[in-house]
Formats: structure tokens, C-alpha cells, sequence
């Protein structure tokens, strides 16, 4: 029976602080209808750039679960009731697409900027991918307001895309700076 390691304390101290980063990014906001605009899925994409796989995802997980239990560190609060908002499918996003990051680095047989780029475009795919879905399902089921695919679109892609990409540009290029720079090793961390 094998023993699992714990996690080393200087990952540890790295997880909490990119939750935290997660959680103040929350309210660094630009106002956008229905949406939104934050800061929170940068410092999601750098947490999995930077950490990892393992790390990167347990940092965004700890975000939803502090949020769930009741700190107000959501956009609008916390609580449990926050996963009947439209925009929750985006927080779970962040820790699936944060996973998706960490394996494109890990697998890369090169890390550089076109690396964490293609890293943090997958995991902005995944991020839109749930957000849409839980959007569209909360607003159809819970909300009883269905929306057609068109204004779907236009409500949830549209008014975010360019400053997704931008904030993936941001974040692989940070990443590519910070790596040799700090020493982390998101590989080698897993």
C-alpha cells in the first residue's frame, strides 16, 4: 500500500496565495452587462501555469469552496445558493480548465511562450464552454427564462472574447518571465 506525500509547504503557501489572488481578482472588475469582467480567470490561468496540474486546480477548487461555504469572495457574495447564478459554470471552469493548462504544460516537450499560450487558450475554451452551458441551463431551468443560441452567443461570448485572449496573452507571458525566475517547476511539482 503506498503512502500518498504530503504536500510540500512551499506549494502549499503558493496554492493559498493564488486562491487569494482568485479571490481579490473577483472585485478588480470592469463593468460589463450580464458578465462579469474580472480579474479572477487570469490569476486561475497563472495559478495552473505556474503550479501545475495538481496545484493549479487545487488553488481554484479552495476559491470555489471558500466562496461556497459562505465568504462573500464571489463577484456577488457566496454561499451555497451562488451555484443557482448564471455565471457559477465560469468558477467551475476555472478548476477543469485549470487542470486542462497544467496537462498541455506538463505534457509540452518544450515550455516557453507559445507553450503557456496554447496552455491558457485551452483552459479559456474550457472556461467558456461550462459558463455558456451553465448559463444557458440555469436561465432555461432554475430561471424558467430560456435564450436562444443567438442571443446566447451574443450575451456570452461576444461582449468577452478579446479581453479573454488578452488575458491569456498576459498570463503566458508572465508565466514564461516567472518560471525561471521564481523556480517553480510545475512538472516536476506533480
Amino acid at each position: 500500500m503506498s503512502q500518498r506525500k504530503p504536500i510540500p509547504t512551499r506549494m502549499l503557501v503558493l496554492c493559498a496565495l493564488f486562491t487569494a489572488l482568485i479571490a481579490v481578482g473577483a472585485f478588480l472588475r470592469i463593468p460589463v452587462p450580464l458578465w462579469p469582467f474580472t480579474l479572477q480567470s487570469l490569476f486561475a490561468t497563472l495559478a495552473a501555469l505556474l503550479l501545475g496540474r495538481r496545484y493549479g486546480t487545487l488553488s481554484c477548487a479552495a476559491y470555489i469552496v471558500l466562496g461556497l461555504v459562505g465568504l462573500p469572495i464571489f463577484t456577488k457574495g457566496g454561499g451555497p445558493q451562488y451555484i443557482f447564478e448564471p455565471t457559477f459554470g465560469c468558477l467551475l471552469g476555472f478548476v477543469v480548465g485549470a487542470f486542462v493548462a497544467g496537462t498541455v504544460v506538463k505534457h509540452a516537450s518544450k515550455r516557453g511562450f507559445k507553450t503557456y499560450l496554447l496552455a491558457g487558450l485551452a483552459d479559456m475554451t474550457v472556461v467558456y464552454v461550462l459558463g455558456i452551458a451553465w448559463f444557458y441551463g440555469v436561465k432555461a431551468f432554475y430561471l424558467h427564462d430560456p435564450i436562444g443560441l443567438w442571443p446566447l452567443f451574443l450575451t456570452c461570448f461576444v461582449p468577452t472574447i478579446g479581453a479573454d485572449i488578452v488575458k491569456s496573452i498576459v498570463a503566458a507571458m508572465l508565466a514564461a518571465r516567472l518560471v525561471p525566475v521564481i523556480g517553480i517547476q510545475s512538472a516536476k511539482a506533480e
